[in-house]
């Protein structure tokens, strides 16, 4: 199975990534997670958006804030899938990070996940992957079915709930 590249901005955007790490691992995805700048290390995040493929990686996530040229930095050097997630800063709670992540020029695609979204990151990334994995797409599945059940589960417990206060 490829391998997803988890790329973040800065070591401070760790604790945001750490939903997309728990949703990898427990879906038994190879990851591995790096701190590259588009600014400030503009040459080493080129080559390795360059170099991605042929290191085996299938995925790209790209997680930055303020600015977030990240995501767009490495797609534009690469053809793999780019996932940018946009990560809320103290400045303007992420809207500056979500606007410069998902205004992408013609030519340039970058799939956005919502502020501070990795989770979702991990789980596109997971389905961009199953398309070359039917064992990985029946886990999805299965995943899908858990989430369906336990809405389902709520439900019937808001509904008692509310039966019973119509009874008193």
């Amino acid at each position: 199975m490829k391998r997803v590249a988890i790329v973040l901005g800065s070591d401070s955007d760790l604790p945001v990534l750490q939903s997309a790490f728990d949703q990898l691992d427990a879906l038994e995805i190879p990851w591995e997670a790096f701190i590259l700048s588009a600014h400030r290390t503009p040459d080493e995040a080129a080559d390795f958006a360059q170099h991605a493929r042929e290191r085996g990686f299938g995925v790209i996530i790209a997680a930055a804030g303020k600015a977030a040229h990240l995501a767009g930095a490495l797609a534009a050097r690469t053809t793999l899938p780019v996932i940018g997630i946009p990560v809320k800063s103290s400045t303007l709670d992420g809207l500056d990070a979500l606007l410069s992540t998902v205004q992408m020029p013609s030519g340039i695609p970058v799939a956005t996940v919502a502020i501070d979204g990795a989770q979702n990151a991990a789980l596109l990334a997971a389905e961009m992957l199953a398309i070359g994995e039917p064992q990985l797409a029946a886990q999805l599945n299965i995943l899908r079915e858990e989430q369906r059940k336990k809405v389902l589960d709520k439900d019937l417990a808001l509904q008692q709930k509310l039966k019973a206060r119509t009874r008193n």
